[in-house]
């Protein structure tokens, strides 16, 4: 896996979101989440429903592993809409587009918690939320991933952030963005000062209020694909949108997450017959 430390200003590539639908959930790594399009979805499955099955992203218990560490965790091996992936279309190739996603963000109160695999911010009210082809998701949280789990062109960036969103019937929508090392992030800069190094029970209140509407990009070029979570379960019908434009941390920012997560990424997975749209 190659890494870019800067962004190439005309990346003709496609990328999938990494919104860790990804990880775990308001208590874990990403989007953690059950949530299948056409089927009954469950709500985002709490810490403990899979505290008696360990997961790691190494060793016997890493993502190679997953589909058969628990029968519940089946999908992360049998499933043909894994997340994440790499695309390598280039613009021309991408005859699919999608109306205009809106993003409805503002400064907002929010909390940090340590989960065992990522740092996660959660939103501490209703008021944000992304409209993707008609639906509204309301975000639940943001997790971030070392180095980023979605690549381009077969290159991947030095992290990942992922937004969960939820609709009202339960359907997932993650809003990934792409980060390389740059400047010193302001936005993220009073959750990084309060980053818990072990894992935490009760969640720490943030002084200031986030303003995810200024933590993303300008260029809100994107590409969305039908996914999965990316970590167990690895459950599937999670839409994914991937910002092209990757935002800056600065290298001490950077160093700060992996002095606690060194690695926290899945490899990228097939893409079989997806479909990808871009905005």
């Amino acid at each position: 896996m190659k890494k870019i430390t800067f962004y190439r200003g005309v990346l003709v590539t496609v990328l999938a979101f990494s919104l860790t639908a990804c990880s775990s959930t308001p208590t874990q790594t990403g989007l953690q989440n059950e949530n299948v399009e056409g089927k009954e979805s469950t709500e985002i499955h709490k810490e403990a429903e899979y505290e008696a099955t360990h997961w790691s992203y190494e060793g016997e218990t890493g993502a190679e592993h997953w589909g058969s560490i628990d029968p519940s965790f089946a999908t992360c091996a049998e499933g043909t809409e894994q997340s994440p992936i790499d695309i390598e279309l280039s613009d021309g190739e991408l005859e699919k587009s999608v109306e205009d996603i809106q993003i409805n963000y503002s400064p907002t109160p929010m909390t940090v918690m340590n989960n065992g695999h990522t740092i996660q911010v959660n939103d501490t009210t209703d008021k944000n939320s992304i409209v993707v082809e008609g639906k509204e998701y309301k975000l639940l949280q943001m997790h971030f991933h070392k180095p980023s789990e979605h690549q381009l062109n077969g290159l991947s960036f030095e992290m990942e952030g992922h937004l969960v969103h939820k609709s009202s019937e339960g359907n997932l929508a993650v809003l990934g963005f792409l980060i390389t090392s740059g400047n010193e992030n302001k936005e993220l800069a009073e959750v990084w000062s309060k980053l818990p190094e072990e894992r935490t029970k009760v969640d720490i209140p943030l002084d200031q209020t986030i303003d995810l509407a200024t933590l993303l990009p300008e260029e809100k070029k994107s590409y969305l694909y039908k996914g999965s979570l990316t970590t167990p379960p690895c459950s599937e019908g999670v839409k994914w949108i991937v910002l092209e434009q990757p935002i800056e941390l600065s290298r001490e920012q950077i160093d700060a997450f992996s002095a606690i997560f060194p690695d926290n990424h899945r490899p990228v997975q097939p893409i079989n017959n997806r479909e990808l749209k871009k905005h």
